[in-house]
């Protein structure tokens, strides 16, 4: 039931035509490891620098998180990003990022995280991605998240990664890039020929699709009424689905269906407000009650 988490932190600055919040927490591993606290304990591996804000500490505690593998470097800088929302949310631009640590070695893995059972390797470049899967030897499970510019940039690396793992989560437009196929379905036939079982492709408002050896479904989105900030949402919907397939161990389709509405519904709460705001204010019951209402939904009598 162990699960794991390697990824960024970061200091965000974000616009989108409903506002604008500066320097708040924000990095893939920050909003996965939220969402999937949810519904079993999570350890985390990731650095900040020395200007980390200890309020943003303070927010990880409010999760079931294990920060033992959180390291404070000194002398080093926090990741910032700048990301400003059209009016179309689907779309964005990167107005500033500055690397900062995560230009510099990995954090260390603690000797008790080794026995990790379900690793999840949040967005950064394949290689360090290899590297830190082959410190968890006893895995069960283990999927991964791209993106275009190690599609574009580091293909060869990418490729030797997917041959390694279990499970790949990208969204539309960088499955087409990876495999040439405009048709999502075809796409994600491609990507699961490159070594991993399960793949599963992000729509954004449009919801999902999962591919799996036992069939592929296609979930919607859940119908959200309020959208504040869309940054985020992808890693909560990855640690949601991760969350419950380390608290089942079910790995069949049905499996994965009941993981993925539940990523859904955790994402759906993300997308309310900036930054870990609003998943600071609800409880499993809440996620519970809103994806009892998502499966009503679905359900065809």
């Amino acid at each position: 039931m162990s699960l794991i988490v390697t990824g960024s932190i970061g200091i965000d600055t974000v616009l989108t035509p409903t506002g604008r919040a500066d320097e708040i927490l924000g990095g893939s591993a920050v909003y996965f490891a939220a969402a999937a606290s949810f519904f079993c304990p999570v350890r985390l591996v990731a650095a900040v620098g020395e200007d980390c804000p200890p309020a943003f500490l303070d927010t990880f505690r409010r999760f079931n998180i294990d920060l033992a593998g959180l390291e404070q470097r000194k002398g080093s800088k926090t990741f910032r990003w700048t990301g400003k929302y059209h009016d179309n949310l689907n779309i964005r631009d990167t107005v500033d990022v500055q690397l900062n640590i995560l230009g510099e070695s990995q954090p260390p893995v603690p000797a008790g995280y080794r026995d990790s059972r379900y690793v999840f390797l949040a967005n950064t470049d394949p290689a360090s991605q290899m590297h830190l899967l082959s410190q968890f030897p006893n895995r069960k499970l283990a999927i991964a998240d791209t993106m275009d510019l190690w599609i574009n940039t580091q293909r060869g690396k990418l490729l030797e990664l997917l041959k390694q793992i279990d499970g790949l989560v990208l969204n539309d437009s960088e499955a087409v890039n990876l495999t040439g196929q405009t048709n999502l379905i075809l796409a994600a036939r491609e990507v699961a020929k490159l070594g991993p079982r399960v793949v599963v492709i992000k729509k954004g408002e449009h919801g999902c699709l999962l591919h799996h050896p036992e069939g592929t479904v296609a979930l919607p989105a859940y119908p959200a009424d309020k959208v504040v900030d869309p940054t985020g949402a992808g890693d909560s919907f990855a640690g949601g689905m991760l969350g419950v397939l380390a608290s089942t161990g079910q790995t069949s389709l049905a499996g994965y269906k009941q993981a993925v509405a539940a990523g859904t519904v955790v994402a759906s709460y993300t997308i309310e407000a900036f930054s870990l705001n609003r998943l600071t204010r609800i409880t499993r019951s809440d996620i519970d009650s809103r994806l009892m209402s998502y499966r009503d939904m679905l359900r065809i009598d």
